[in-house]
């Protein structure tokens, strides 16, 4: 059975190679989310990804590279404390912004300066990238704005038939899209999107702690102020009782972060994590957000996570989700 199961890994992977070099688009896995991939090299396969997703020109994708020396020609040069962050988390979800090369087509980065790279942690995406002579482009496989993919199954009822191929690598370990850190133009170090690498984390690799970049310039992929959001009606709210009740009316479905809602005989309710884990309520999140939308409701309630650590990244893919209609607690 192993030996039939790598055959058939080697085989996809095979197949896919074969497609991206032709200039056609593979969904790829990831830790993070399902990720829309063509030849980074190849502007025409760049464009399909903007056709297929409808995905704004101003929003630059991310490079995918198998190793930190397979990036390098990308960009001009690599600081000692961005060669510190990548040997701390890569491969990881962590995506570093940094001044790119001539060989980084402005397609790519929207005409921005800067490149966004990073190595991901999945076995099955570092076999391919390893056999690759170029890098790939790949932000999120879905419909722009959308919630992101989580599995397979998502990308294929979201895209079907205008992707070539769906590697499957099961379920995503993270469930949220990568950290993208870089330093701003007064040299600062700053978490242009928050995810699961935190800034505590970062700030115990660089001995600093990093602002977060609030104005609306969008400078790095993920940064529209609307984004990874379901068809339906949704909130976020610190307050579920409260927000229930004032909806019981209405046909409606709970996120909750732990199992506190169990007993309260709602309808439809998922719960991201019985103890409330935060690792484990982002892995969730996007799938939870997913089953709600298929449900025909009217509004889709989301609870708000406890805001530091890996909170505060489930907290901005809400916001965003909701376009900031939030109900605080009375």
């Amino acid at each position: 059975m192993p030996d039939a199961f790598f055959m058939k890994q080697n085989h996809l992977i095979a197949r896919a190679k074969q497609l991206l070099d032709a200039g056609e688009l593979v969904a790829i896995p990831t830790e993070t989310v399902y990720g829309l991939a063509a030849d980074a090299t190849n502007l025409e396969a760049v464009d399909k990804i903007y056709k297929v997703k409808g995905r704004p020109s101003n929003n630059p994708v991310i490079l995918h590279f198998a190793s930190l020396e397979a990036a390098t020609p990308y960009i001009l040069d690599i600081t000692e404390e961005a060669q510190k962050l990548a040997a701390a988390f890569w491969p990881g979800p962590l995506t570093l912004l940094l001044p790119k090369s001539a060989k980084v087509p402005d397609r790519i980065t929207a005409g921005l300066p800067r490149v966004a790279i990073r190595v991901p942690n999945n076995e099955l995406t570092l076999t391919l990238l390893g056999q690759l002579s170029y890098p790939l482009a790949a932000p999120s496989a879905n419909p722009s704005g959308y919630i992101s993919p989580t599995t397979a199954e998502h990308v294929t009822r979201q895209l079907g038939h205008k992707v070539s191929l769906v590697l499957d690598g099961g379920p995503c370990d993270q469930g949220l899209e990568s950290t993208i850190f870089g330093w701003d133009g007064e040299g600062r170090p700053t978490v242009y999107r928050k995810g699961t690498i935190t800034e505590e984390a970062i700030a115990q690799v660089l001995h600093s702690i990093p602002r977060t970049h609030t104005t609306k310039t969008i400078e790095a992929p993920g940064m529209l102020s609307s984004h990874y959001a379901p068809h339906t009606r949704t909130l976020i709210t610190e307050d579920l009782v409260a927000t229930i009740e004032e909806h019981k009316d209405t046909n409606f479905g709970v996120i909750a972060l732990d199992s506190k809602m169990e007993t309260k005989g709602l309808n439809h309710l998922i719960v991201l994590s019985i103890g409330g884990h935060l690792p484990e309520a982002a892995s969730n999140l996007y799938s939870a957000m997913h089953q709600m939308d298929t449900k025909g409701l009217d509004l889709i309630i989301i609870e708000k996570a406890p805001d530091f650590g890996i909170g505060k990244a489930i907290n901005d893919r809400i916001l965003r989700a909701t376009g900031g209609i939030k109900k605080k607690a009375p």
